[in-house]
């Protein structure tokens, strides 16, 4: 049974019943947007002398963005794994909290494979036998497979739980790691490692995020070295290193996952996400000078550590907007120009920008003839030509008429735009439909 609160308490059937078709329409809509594409293949790996099933999910965006490359996203226990991580993910491409990336889950629900593939050496905790087998067929076949076949950015990530999560954590053994980013969700780890990779974390110069966690109603076994593991890490302190332990209470060794797994995806990619209330707040808006410049070094980072690149969202550009008006650095407005005409040209967002500082600076004149010549222009995000004609035709009453002396400027601060919050002003949707 259905049951609708409403502020009138009743409501007609005609009322319900066009309520559950604008969900059931915003459904359809949401899912044929941002649905990804999902492929099961199989490699024939020289390594394992044997056949091994693949998923492939590819980005919404894929065949759309031709130029553009993904993260890669590697699931050992691929069987179980591969719902909870699209799941995540889908809801972060909604909403742009998440980048959107390649996916490939291996399978290892047949025949015990996952225990033979994560197998490792008593003493040393090395990968042995089929272990060492699998541990060549993810870096020398797999991975070059995918790399080969799907546009690939060279940021990747791997992800397992207990055996699979304890065994990943071998690659971080070797002087250059394959992988960035490891999620290793309740680890069981092989001999010695809660010693080993805290030493590897803290002698690695590369850039790597690292995430584990366990429970309290996790195996005690399990549990205590983990924890001991964490102390160690905890020790280091590295620029390079970006870490996240996490110990939930009131779940069990299988009900962690799906706390753990967007926790880790935020982590990781936290940088990626717009510029937040928070962000603006205890970062921006405290700065001095070089707004322009924040935002110009929070893309390059995307550039350089997850080999994204980007186009700034309006929403980001608006934020740097209140921090320049905030802080009367009218000046900066040219520089945000500039960006902006890189960005979004043949827009109208460089001369809004540039019209702004005109108008904040005192000079109504050339401020009048740069949102006339935004009008010209493609209208973008919430930028339009009647606001650009509006904005021009109020300061056009303040100018003096000929004959009459203008009086000097009075330069009164603009009150500042709400700080765009952690959700985007508009909603992908809407995007999707103005491009």
């Amino acid at each position: 049974m259905l049951i609708i609160f409403s502020n009138d308490f009743y409501l007609t059937k005609k009322s319900i019943f066009m309520k559950k078709l604008c969900v059931l329409l915003l459904l359809i809509c949401s899912n044929s947007l941002f649905a990804q594409k999902t492929i099961v293949d199989t490699i024939t790996s020289q390594k394992l002398n044997e056949d091994r099933e693949i998923k492939i999910s590819l980005p919404p965006s894929y065949d759309k963005n031709k130029t553009q490359k993904y993260p890669l996203l590697v699931l050992l226990d691929g069987d179980f794994l591969f719902e909870p991580f699209y799941g995540t993910l889908s809801y972060g491409y909604y909403w742009d909290d998440l980048p959107e990336i390649i996916i490939v889950a291996i399978s290892q629900n047949k025949n015990n494979e996952r225990e033979a593939d994560c197998m490792t050496d008593a003493d040393t905790g090395l990968p042995t036998e089929k272990g060492e087998k699998f541990f060549e067929f993810i870096g020398m076949e797999l991975i070059p497979t995918i790399q080969k076949n799907y546009r690939t950015a060279p940021f990747r990530i791997v992800a397992g739980l207990d055996v699979t999560a304890g065994f990943m954590n071998c690659y971080l053994y070797k002087d250059d790691p394959i992988f960035n980013a490891y999620i290793s969700l309740s680890p069981e780890l092989p001999t010695g490692m809660e010693e080993q990779i805290p030493e590897r974390l803290a002698a690695i110069q590369k850039r790597i995020f690292y995430y584990h966690c366990t429970s309290d109603g996790d195996l005690k076994k399990m549990r205590t070295r983990i924890q001991a593991m964490d102390e160690a890490i905890k020790k280091i302190s590295k620029p390079t290193l970006n870490y996240r332990y996490e110990d939930f209470k009131g779940a069990s060794h299988y009900s962690l996952v799906p706390h753990a797994i967007p926790s880790a995806l935020y982590q990781i990619f936290s940088v990626y996400q717009p510029i937040s209330t928070t962000e603006f707040q205890e970062k921006i808006a405290i700065l001095p000078e070089g707004y322009v410049d924040y935002l110009i070094a929070k893309y390059d980072v995307l550039e350089k550590e997850l080999g994204l690149k980007l186009q700034i969202r309006m929403n980001d550009f608006k934020a740097i907007e209140a921090a320049i008006i905030k802080n009367k650095a009218y000046n900066e407005f040219d520089l945000l120009a500039q960006l902006a005409e890189k960005n979004y040209p043949k827009t109208m967002l460089a001369d809004y920008e540039m019209a702004q500082m005109y108008e904040k600076k005192g000079d109504i004149a050339k401020a009048v003839k740069t949102y006339m010549r935004a009008y010209q222009l493609e209208e973008v995000g919430d930028l339009t030509k009647d606001m650009m004609i509006n904005r021009a035709d109020e300061l056009k009453a303040t100018l003096p008429k000929k004959g009459q002396k203008m009086e000097e400027p009075v330069i009164e601060e603009t009150p500042v735009e709400e700080v765009p919050t952690e959700t985007p002003a508009q909603t992908p949707t809407e995007e999707k439909k103005q491009e």
